[in-house]
C-alpha cells in the first residue's frame, strides 16, 4: 500500500468500561496498528469490549516514544491507520503521543482525534470552580526548590489551575500550593473519577492539605482557583508555618524562606523577621 495513511489519537476510558463509544470499538478492532502505552491494558479493555484486535499491537510509552514514533511514521507513509491509545484519558495530555503527533504533521500526515474522557475536563467540571478560561499544568515538579518557583510563577495566574498528582506527594503539593497561592485559596481534589470509590474534596488549599496528611490513594487531579485581583494578602502566619514545615523536614531556613517568600510573592525579609521571631518565642 502506498500513500500517506492516517494517525487517530483515541481516548481511553478513565474509570468504566462503559464510557467507550461505538467509534472507539470499531475503531480498535479495523486498525493496522494500535500503539498503546500499556499493552496488556489495552488487551483487556478489547477482551472487556469483546473487540478482536487484528491489526499489529505495539508498545508506546516514554522510554520508548522517541524511537518508535519515527517507526510508526514509516508505517503510516506506507499508508497505514495508526491508533495512539494510553492507559487513560487523551494521549498527549501528560501521555505519550505529543512526539508521534509533530512528526506526523511535519510529514503531512492526516492526524485526528477519536475524543473520550479526560481527567482534566472531568475533574474541572465537578470542581465547582469557574471553567470559563483554564490552563493545564500537567505535574508539579517532585523536587521542592524547582515546585515553589513553580508554583510562585502562577500566584497571578487568574485561570484556574488544573495539576495531576501521585498520592503519595499530595500532601506536600497542596502544603507548597497553600504557601503559594495562600491557604485559603479554593481547589478542589479529585480522586479516581468515574470509579467506584470517587471522591471530590473541596476547600481551601491548607484545609485540604491538613486532610491529605493522613493518606489517599488512587488517580489524583487537582483543580485551583485562579487569582483574584483585591483578594486578600498572603497569610503571613500560615507562610512561616510552611518554612517551619520545610526546616523541620531538613531544609535550610534561608532557602526555605526565600522559595516560600517568592512563591507568595511576599518580601524576604519581612517573612524571614517573622519566622525568626517565632522561633525565638520561647
Amino acid at each position: 500500500m502506498t500513500g500517506n495513511g492516517r494517525l487517530v489519537l483515541a481516548g481511553a476510558p478513565i474509570g468504566q468500561v462503559g464510557d467507550v463509544s461505538p467509534r472507539l470499538r470499531e475503531l480498535l478492532g479495523g486498525a493496522d496498528v494500535v500503539a498503546a502505552e500499556d499493552t496488556r491494558r489495552l488487551r483487556r479493555l478489547a477482551a472487556d469490549l469483546g473487540v478482536e484486535l487484528t491489526g499489529r499491537v505495539v508498545s508506546y510509552y516514554d522510554q520508548n516514544e522517541a524511537g518508535r514514533a519515527q517507526e510508526l511514521v514509516e508505517t503510516l507513509k506506507q499508508g497505514r491507520t495508526v491508533v495512539v491509545i494510553t492507559d487513560a484519558g487523551m494521549p498527549g495530555v501528560s501521555d505519550p503521543g505529543y512526539r508521534l503527533t509533530q512528526l506526523a504533521v511535519e510529514a503531512g500526515i492526516t492526524v485526528t482525534a477519536l475524543p473520550g474522557p479526560s481527567a482534566v475536563t472531568t475533574a474541572l467540571a465537578v470542581s465547582g470552580l469557574a471553567s470559563d478560561r483554564f490552563c493545564f499544568e500537567g505535574f508539579p515538579p517532585r523536587k521542592a526548590g524547582e515546585r515553589a518557583r513553580r508554583l510562585g510563577a502562577l500566584a497571578a495566574e487568574e485561570r484556574t489551575m488544573v495539576f495531576f498528582e501521585s498520592p503519595h506527594r499530595l500532601e506536600e503539593s497542596l502544603r507548597a500550593m497553600a504557601g503559594a497561592f495562600g491557604p485559603d485559596r479554593r481547589a478542589a481534589v479529585c480522586r479516581e473519577l468515574t470509579k467506584t470509590y470517587e471522591e471530590v474534596r473541596r476547600g481551601g488549599l491548607g484545609e485540604l492539605a491538613e486532610w491529605a496528611a493522613a493518606g489517599v490513594k488512587g488517580e489524583i487531579t487537582i483543580v485551583v482557583a485562579g487569582f483574584a485581583p483585591g483578594e486578600a494578602e498572603p497569610d503571613l502566619d500560615a507562610l512561616a508555618a510552611e518554612v517551619d514545615r520545610r526546616v523541620a523536614a531538613g531544609e535550610r531556613r534561608s532557602l526555605a524562606v526565600a522559595e516560600v517568600a517568592k512563591g507568595a510573592g511576599v518580601p524576604r525579609r519581612e517573612l524571614y523577621d517573622l519566622v525568626h521571631r517565632r522561633t525565638a518565642t520561647p
